[in-house]
């Protein structure tokens, strides 16, 4: 029950926020409500086409009340209320709820998670491209368990195949592609036990290089992992914690360039100067690493040293669409995660505002009629935001009124574990004292932890292209490249598929459609 006294606070705000003009006529939502049933209406025809291109963007950590701040926090930075705004992932028709949990963990890890939504199995916690036989940090259960991911299966089907990532290259989401690891955090052969190398299991760098040699386009950070134990880092010379680990002494990039062939054009580039100076046209390959570990929240970035999501996704596909049997992309918005577990709810949603970005770019150069893009996250975290926030509210500011019972202000962004937990003379601390708009502030949590924890709860997947309606309902997460699969007639579940088709690729036939349509019941 409500107390009398936040009644009342709660019904002076909301007296006075502001409503647009035009929100005031019934009208304005009839009209609205009219035009959405009418496109509505129109996703009776579905999209039967085979998916010559699939793109896959990953929000680490984009659980839905993180979609639902940016969606506000996009709108704010527009000068509107932010409530009313659509993100561009709310544009596509087709959203579906994705079940999270790893095979021995109720709420997930991200390495699991990848497992599951790229390579189509569920997986162990800490693990990568491996099934939940292998047991994490024990490398002698790996041989033998190793599944493979949609990235191999387009490249084995002829495709161009890309990876995106605001993290390490070799971070949990991106090496689900192309590794197989009993642990996510073996990131060089620096990071790994006497005993499994011992065994023979090699680091996430390493099989980065060699197990699926001919990635065409390959960006994000990770730059120290590629170098040699203390290497100088070519951009933070006098920082230690910036120089190369390998202890095996091999320079990576220089075995990526060799491997590529010598006819063919390829690039590493290392900051942002140089990846924009291309001329994505004439790139065969490109690697590109920006920084040492992780790159820049977006609010911190260098213009000049490290470029944008955004940026990254535009090259990336200018590349890969030069393939005429098309491509797969695998886009990670990373650190909208790493904000999170700080507990840096305004870094987390900057993040998730440029990934929305980068899903509209992508959405300007590809076509609804051969091309699947899939929007999910691999978990969500204990992130809320709450309190009867009047319309327009800053999504970073403070609820209308003081608690009733410490009597003390509060954000309407809270966690429910993590570093913003906070007491000062034995009280709650009072955040009208404290710069609660600031970049990096830690918003205030229930629970003390160094490090804020994932959610367990769904998480939302929207799609659109060619078979988007198969994702629908809600789905066990390794469903999710099952369909991206199917669309694209790649990987093992080819039989709706023809042979040929004048675009380079298979078509569908008339088992297809029977197909997609049965299990709707729109034929019978």
């Amino acid at each position: 029950m409500i107390s009398p006294f936040l009644v009342l606070a709660i019904g002076t705000c909301l007296t006075n926020s502001f409503v647009p003009e035009k929100e005031k006529d019934p009208k304005y939502w009839r009209d609205q409500a009219q035009q959405t049933l009418k496109y509505a209406l129109r996703l009776q025809k579905l999209n039967t086409n085979v998916a010559k291109n699939v793109i896959m963007f990953l929000g680490d950590g984009m659980g839905v009340s993180t979609v639902t701040a940016a969606r506000i926090l996009k709108g704010q930075l527009h000068h509107n209320p932010g409530e009313e705004t659509r993100l561009e992932m709310d544009k596509f028709p087709y959203v579906a709820l994705s079940k999270t949990y790893n095979t021995n963990a109720q709420v997930p890890d991200s390495a699991g998670t990848a497992t599951a939504y790229l390579c189509g199995v569920k997986a162990n916690e800490g693990t990568v491209g491996v099934s939940a036989a292998t047991q994490r940090a024990q490398c002698n259960t790996t041989q033998g368990n190793e599944v493979t991911s949609i990235l191999r299966w387009a490249k084995d089907a002829g495709k161009s195949v890309g990876i995106v990532t605001t993290t390490r290259v070799n971070h949990a989401t991106p090496s689900a592609a192309y590794a197989h690891s009993a642990d996510r955090d073996w990131y060089s052969d620096n990071e790994m036990p006497p005993e499994a190398l011992s065994q023979g299991c090699k680091d996430i760098a390493y099989q980065l290089m060699h197990n699926v040699r001919d990635i065409e386009v390959i960006m994000g950070g990770g730059r120290k992992y590629m170098f040699p134990k203390n290497s100088t880092d070519v951009e933070y010379e006098m920082d230690e914690k910036s120089r190369g680990t390998r202890l095996d002494g091999l320079n990576l990039i220089d075995i990526w360039k060799n491997f590529k062939p010598r006819h063919k054009h390829s690039h590493y580039v290392w900051n942002r100067t140089e990846l924009l100076t291309l001329d994505p046209y004439t790139v065969d390959y490109l690697l590109g690493l920006f920084e040492p570990g992780d790159m820049q929240y977006e609010l911190n970035r260098n213009n000049v040293t490290d470029p944008s999501l955004s940026e990254m996704v535009e090259v990336a596909i200018k590349i890969l669409s030069k393939n005429p049997k098309g491509f797969f992309l695998l886009v990670e918005g990373g650190r909208i995660d790493h904000g999170h577990h700080e507990g840096k709810a305004k870094q987390a949603l900057h993040e998730a505002v440029e990934m929305d970005w980068a899903i509209g770019k992508a959405g300007t150069m590809t076509s609804l009629e051969d091309t699947l893009t899939v929007v999910t996250a691999d978990h969500s975290h204990v992130f809320t935001f709450g309190g009867y926030t009047p319309r327009g509210n800053s999504i970073f500011g403070l609820a209308p009124m003081v608690s009733d019972t410490d009597k003390k202000p509060f954000t309407a962004i809270l966690y429910g574990n993590g570093p913003g937990y906070k007491v000062v003379g034995g009280e709650r601390e009072n955040v009208s004292m404290v710069d609660y708009a600031h970049n990096n502030y830690q918003a205030q949590s229930a629970v003390p932890l160094r490090h804020e924890t994932h959610g367990g709860e769904d998480v939302a997947v929207f799609a659109k292209g060619p078979m988007a309606h198969l994702l629908h309902g809600v789905h066990e997460q390794n469903y999710i490249p099952h369909v991206m699969a199917y669309a694209a007639c790649i990987g093992a579940n080819q039989d709706h598929c023809a042979s040929a088709s004048s675009a380079g690729g298979p078509s569908p036939g008339p088992l297809l459609l029977l197909l997609t349509l049965l299990p709707l019941g729109i034929l019978f």
